[in-house]
């Protein structure tokens, strides 16, 4: 079984920054891709930001050029680095692992709320 564990979130004022962090329980080369996923009450969880094991980058369009994700191999750990907070940012943010086969894992959450 994977654990993945989110850390990071908090209470940020607009115009700033936080970094996410996800850390895995193993290898994250041993992953196809690794994701972060955003969710506010009553809608959709939504992709923001993914990172393939070939180190490919995609992000929703709503994120593009104030996000950036990373992943520290040696640390088993993936980073979402979250400028230009807008308050429209606020949701909780979920890591995911894709691995072989299509089995996913996630995380646990963690709130991030963008608010003056």
């Amino acid at each position: 079984q994977v654990q993945l564990v989110e850390s990071g979130g908090g209470l940020v004022q607009p115009g700033g920054s936080l970094r996410l962090s996800c850390a895995a329980s193993r290898s994250i080369f041993s992953f196809n891709a690794m994701n972060w996923y955003r969710q506010v009450p009553g809608k959709q969880r939504d992709l923001v930001a993914t990172i393939t094991s070939g180190g490919t980058l995609n992000y929703a369009d709503s994120v593009k050029g104030r996000f950036t994700i990373s992943r520290d191999n040696a640390k088993n750990t993936v980073y979402l680095q979250m400028n230009s907070l807008k308050p429209e940012d606020t949701a909780v943010y979920y890591c995911k692992a894709t691995g072989v086969g299509g089995v996913h894992y996630w995380g646990q959450g963690t709130q991030v709320t963008v608010s003056s």
